[in-house]
């Protein structure tokens, strides 16, 4: 599954500070931008997995799941 999200950096002194608009959580930092953005990468990805982990132990078998896509 491919996602789009809207990724937000800023320098803070001697650091760049990222974070991901779209999902309060997903944030991060670095010594350069192309570190903050690796960073921010990995950061998104184990959000995800974790938050459909959790969402997996919570729900029933007989749950439906689907993708949703919407226009932004």
């Amino acid at each position: 599954m491919i996602g789009q999200f809207t990724a937000v950096y800023m320098k803070s002194g001697k650091w760049y500070v990222g974070y991901v608009e779209e999902i309060p959580g997903v944030n991060t930092q670095g010594r350069t931008l192309t570190e903050t953005k690796r960073n921010l990468k990995e950061a998104l990805e184990l959000v995800l997995e974790a938050n459909r982990k959790l969402a997996h132990r919570f729900h029933s078998k007989r749950a439906i799941e689907e993708p949703i896509s919407i226009a932004v």
